[in-house]
């Protein structure tokens, strides 16, 4: 009879309820089975998911499928990164409160996922913006401060006037806030900080064993800490110039080698040598201001325009009295980093070459290759930053710069600058304590309170949570909740007097540091279940987008060393193995007068060079961009609803893993999303139909004929997949998947027509049973559908993973390369076992080999196993 086609509409539904009446996916923390945890960053709740989301998700939900068919106790939770300005952003923009729209957006989410057939958790479900998450969080904070991880001082930050809050550096484009394009102020403000400076170097010595981690993402994190070896130098100021009378400036390089090579010395705009003299220079004054507008992002800093004002003061080079350096405001210097000065060295770093040609200021080369010529060797438009030998550096000439190093280190270390050596060898990080202060006010309070008498004290534990106020008003720029009429006003839990409730907010990247622990025992009253949290942590697999590389991983290692030092978990490293996804992108369309279209809003036309994009609505031609990743601003998303309401999930499921490698981008088009769903049809046909012909017919692979061919071919799938999926790489598992489907359409065929012996039947049944349960992490539901229609015992979701016969996924021939004299003459087909002696022979009987000995009797013949022969004529 005629195969019906596979209906999704009807089918995922009907799935998604019987797993979840036997609540297939609810872990169980006693459970004896080994631990398996399995965790994609959770999505901010922004509105709607999109196709890309689809992508990280599946990814994730395929290993948890597998690695519960290999009989592991999975976790795969899932929760909200719920917290942040958004949410305020649509607070003031529509008038409503940031905790609706959250949750709203959480509701529309939570059911675009369970469209998915997600196997996830869901009883572990949280948004960190829920009182119960933030409680234990604020509780964390105080176990913090109670061990001195905790510290509150003054900082630069990047102040929005209009806003009136402070920004990331992301959040400063071009010298503006991000949304309300004032001006940025840098500000000193007083700030809470964790001190994640504490761990500088054990983070950075523990990316060694992060070995199932991507190299790239290692070498992120090692740049971001950014530990240097180098001397601190203390410069002499010529006297008559300095403006507060001090006798030195302190500078850290890492290249005290090249001292000789110095042609100015360049501090910050908050320096106190440069504070001191825009105080009496109005010029000066207003170039400090323009520096301060700046972003202090590197990138910001790497890409504006190199500036420098002249201070007036000097300083004496250490190794030369009568050899004085001008001391500039630099806009590229900041205050944080070192000592908020450099010494610039223009001949060996393009910056300094930069700056001191726009300023004419002398380039001396110090460093040349070891080829090179000293008495000819330049440096004009390009600065040479290769090792070499050092010139023009008097004492130092002739040595490598390693050694240079030593000896400049040893000469400054013995030289005095008032009671105190001229240089000292220091280790410094790039890496900074972390600023958590927001002034904001949809994010965790901070739980601490100030007291007139008693200073800065922290909330009993036994007063928690600090609850947000729901009684808010985004009327005004600012912190409503320093504006609230009662909330920030609170009694000294010291001394009983009146004082006030710290309004600043915790930095989102807090809520996101630590949920991954909270996962393993929600309902704690504790942040965690220690016991719970060592037994599932480290995160076996982790997936995410290389936009998180840095930071998100780098605080979440922070978080779970500071749980270690407070008893919360007996680990350091929250994640054992690392992915890192490509994106999803999509053709970007615009209308003439620049407004973005969505996908659905055009019709495409044409092909190839031909191509274009007709506007649905009025017939007008829109413009076709690039490829770009899926974002809201520039309209290229698409709603898995556009591919499940027709298709089903299968198909967006199979899709997202079948185009190309997970690591890289793929492209999104309809037509893919077709060639998935034809698949989907395809297996289906496939399955029923072996299902209708080998009705009674009991599974058994065969070693022999076209029944062996297909026990192979079934067997090898089952071992390849396997393998594919626990390295991730699930385009290769499915391009197995495709190889198996096609070697089983002959024999199921002809079965149906009435030929095919007891042994085919039996091999080609087996093959449809391995064939359903291969496609089962990644389509679902498609393979309950399957399962059902062959007759098999309860849910393939709970079927553990089928075994692979050995004796049928090795190959009895193997080939061997053959070589005459040194060159490639043929390939020789010959059983595995043959011994040396039929290689030999056989291989001499090739008709290449013959044509190339010319009738001559070789002098050797050189067999190696399995591997190649060669040929000595």
């Amino acid at each position: 009879m005629a195969t019906e086609r596979y209906n999704p509409r009807a089918s995922e539904p009907k799935w998604q309820k019987a797993w979840d009446e036997k609540k297939l996916f609810e872990t169980k923390n006693d459970d004896p089975r080994p631990k398996y945890y399995v965790l994609e960053m959770f999505p901010y709740p922004s509105g709607r998911i999109h196709i890309g989301h689809t992508r990280n998700y599946t990814m994730g939900d395929v290993v948890a499928r597998y690695k519960r068919a290999k009989g592991f106790n999975v976790l795969h939770p899932m929760g909200w990164d719920a917290f942040g300005m958004p949410a305020e952003n649509a607070a003031m923009q529509n008038k409503v409160h940031p905790k609706d729209w959250t949750y709203e957006n959480i509701a529309t989410m939570r059911a675009q996922l369970k469209v998915m057939g997600l196997s996830i958790d869901w009883t572990r479900e949280f948004a960190t913006c829920d009182v119960d998450y933030y409680h234990r969080q604020q509780m964390l904070f105080l176990d913090f401060v109670a061990k001195g991880l905790v510290t509150r001082k003054s900082s630069k930050v990047n102040w929005d006037p209009e806003d009136m809050t402070v920004l990331a550096n992301e959040q400063v484009i071009d010298g503006r806030g991000w949304r309300s394009g004032a001006l940025v102020e840098q500000r000193e403000l007083t700030q809470w900080f964790f001190k994640i400076t504490d761990y500088a170097q054990d983070l950075l010595d523990s990316l060694d064993g992060l070995t199932e981690w991507p190299e790239k993402v290692r070498t992120m994190q090692s740049n971001w800490i950014g530990r240097s070896e180098g001397l601190l130098i203390r410069w002499p100021i010529a006297e008559g110039t300095s403006p507060n009378g001090e006798g030195e400036l302190e500078v850290y390089t890492t290249r005290p080698d090249t001292i000789f090579g110095a042609s100015f010395m360049a501090i910050a705009a908050d320096h106190p040598l440069a504070k001191k003299a825009a105080e009496t220079n109005p010029e000066l004054a207003a170039f400090a201001d323009e520096c301060r507008r700046m972003g202090t992002s590197v990138a910001a800093l790497e890409t504006a325009e190199k500036k420098g004002f002249d201070t007036g003061i000097r300083v004496v080079h250490p190794f030369d009295d009568n050899w004085t350096l001008p001391v500039y405001v630099a806009n590229f210097v900041l205050m944080e980093y070192g000592t908020g000065a450099i010494f610039g060295c223009p001949s060996g770093d393009q910056r300094d070459l930069d700056f001191a040609n726009k300023y004419g200021l002398p380039v001396i080369p110090v460093v040349m290759p070891k080829d090179g010529d000293a008495a000819t060797f330049q440096i004009t438009e390009e600065a040479y930053t290769d090792d070499g030998v050092m010139i023009n550096s008097r004492f130092l000439d002739g040595m490598t710069p390693d050694q240079a190093f030593g000896e400049v280190a040893k000469l400054l270390e013995a030289k005095t600058i008032g009671n105190r050596p001229m240089g000292e060898r220091k280790v410094q990080f790039r890496l900074r304590d972390w600023g958590i202060s927001r002034q904001r006010y949809w994010g965790c309070p901070i739980p601490m309170i100030h007291c007139d008498d008693c200073g800065v004290v922290p909330v009993p534990k036994a007063d928690l949570p600090v609850k947000l106020p729901d009684d808010i008003d985004f009327d005004k720029p600012g912190n409503p909740l320093d504006r609230h009429p009662t909330w920030r006003h609170v009694k000294c839990p010291q001394c009983g007097k009146d004082a006030r409730r710290e309004t600043d907010t915790m930095d989102t990247f807090v809520d996101s540091s630590w949920y991954f622990a909270r996962f393993t025992a929600p309902w704690e009253n504790e942040p965690t279940d220690p016991k719970a949290a060592n037994e599932w942590l480290p995160v076996d697999q982790y997936i995410g987008g290389i936009e998180h590389a840095i930071l998100h991983l780098l605080y979440s290692r922070f978080f779970t060393r500071a749980m270690r030092e407070t008893g919360h978990v007996d680990l350091a490293e929250p994640f054992k193995g690392l992915f890192t996804q490509g994106m999803v992108v999509h053709e970007t369309y615009k209308t003439a007068d620049g407004r973005w279209l969505t996908p659905t809003e055009v019709r495409i036309e044409g092909s190839d060079a031909d191509r274009r994009a007709i506007v649905i609505e009025t017939g007008e031609v829109a413009e076709i961009g690039p490829l770009e990743k899926m974002s809201k601003s520039k309209k290229n998303t698409v709603s898995p609803e556009e591919i499940t309401d027709g298709y089903g999930a299968d198909t967006a499921r199979w899709f997202m893993l079948s185009d190309s490698p997970p690591e890289r981008d793929v492209e999104w088009t309809d037509d893919g999303a077709a060639g998935a769903h034809r698949f989907i049809q395809r297996v289906w046909r496939l399955v029923s139909t072996a299902a209708e012909q080998l009705a009674g017919v009991k599974p058994a692979p065969s070693q022999d004929g076209e029944a062996g061919t297909v026990s192979k071919a079934a067997h090898k799938a089952l071992k390849a997949v396997g393998e594919d999926i626990e390295k991730l790489a699930f385009n290769r598992a499915i391009a197995r998947i495709y190889e198996l489907a096609n070697a089983m359409t002959g024999p199921v065929g002809e079965i149906g027509e009435g030929k095919g012996d007891k042994a085919l039947k039996a091999a080609t049944r087996e093959a449809a049973e391995i064939l359903v349960q291969l496609i089962a992490p990644i389509m679902p539901h498609l393979a309950e559908e399957c399962w059902a229609t062959l007759g098999g015992e309860g849910l393939v979701s709970e079927r553990p993973w089928p075994v692979f016969d050995p004796a049928l996924v090795v190959d009895n021939e193997i080939v061997y390369p053959v070589q005459v004299n040194g060159k490639k003459r043929g390939d020789l087909t010959i059983a595995r076992d043959a011994d040396q002696g039929a290689v030999e022979k056989a291989a001499l009987a090739l008709d290449s080999v013959q044509k190339a000995l010319e009738g001559k009797t070789p002098r050797k013949v050189i067999v190696v196993p399995q591997r190649i022969v060669n040929v000595v004529a």
